[in-house]
């Protein structure tokens, strides 16, 4: 059997600064195809949909919540078929290429722990202050939703001005996502990945921004490098989820 085709993390890297991504047809397959949706989803930072149940959850810390401390495990879980999702379109190709996208730092995960055990979470990738959602899971009530809560609370603190969701679902609706087109879509790439008013390259936003604040506030600035601060706990989430409802 041929071995599965190897992608180049650099291609990935320029694939997704000009707004595709790759797919492919399913777990097994040995290569991949180039997907640019003519309608893209996309999660508006401040529009962030929260019910009370779901803040209610974040708040009480029934799960633990970590970043970038699994991320192997949690691409491995997204690939997994499931009763809800029996095809994936994470193949060995593209699993292998985030986990090397993954040790050069752009691409970071979610975890949700109930206990010891991994209960969901999701991965995704970051490039300039655009955060590109790849894929998320949920093995426990609500994971998925408790993960995709603290992505937007991290990406908020660490600067980011866009949360690419790719492809609109019920799911993420009732979330806060939203459908637009592409050449609406490419604009608010643009501005992400483009220049600043001095015509220099805006500076990449902080995906570990979060882990070094100590007390949260809505809309607050990313932290110095240097702050010291402790652990993150739910209410923080809730709280820096503002005014979004």
């Amino acid at each position: 059997m041929a071995p599965d085709f190897e992608l180049d993390p650099q291609t990935v890297l320029r694939a997704y600064a000009s707004g595709i991504f790759p797919m492919a047809d399913d777990r097994d397959a040995p290569g991949i195809y180039w997907v640019e949706p003519k309608l893209r989803g996309v999660l508006p930072l401040d529009g962030f949909h929260a019910s009370r149940s779901l803040r209610k959850l974040i708040a009480s810390d029934r799960y633990r919540v970590t970043a970038d401390a699994a991320f192997e495990d949690i691409i491995e879980l997204c690939a997994q078929s499931a009763s809800d999702r029996p095809e994936t379109w994470i193949n060995g190709t593209i699993e292998r290429a985030f986990l090397r996208l993954h040790e050069m730092g752009f691409a970071h995960s979610i975890e949700i722990w109930d206990g010891a055990r991994l209960a969901g979470g999701l991965y995704g990738l970051a490039l300039g202050q655009a955060f590109f959602g790849e894929s998320m899971v949920s093995r426990a009530p609500s994971a998925s939703k408790v993960a995709l809560a603290w992505l937007v609370a991290r990406l908020k603190v660490g600067g980011f001005r866009l949360l690419d969701c790719q492809f609109q679902t019920d799911h993420l609706a009732t979330m806060g996502a939203v459908e637009i087109p592409r050449k609406a879509y490419s604009a608010l790439l643009s501005d992400a990945l483009g220049m600043d008013s001095a015509g220099t390259g805006l500076a990449s936003a902080a995906f570990d921004a979060l882990d070094r604040r100590g007390v949260l506030a809505a809309g607050a600035a990313p932290a110095p490098a240097d702050t010291v601060s402790g652990p993150v706990s739910g209410k923080d989430i809730v709280q820096l989820l503002g005014h979004t409802s």
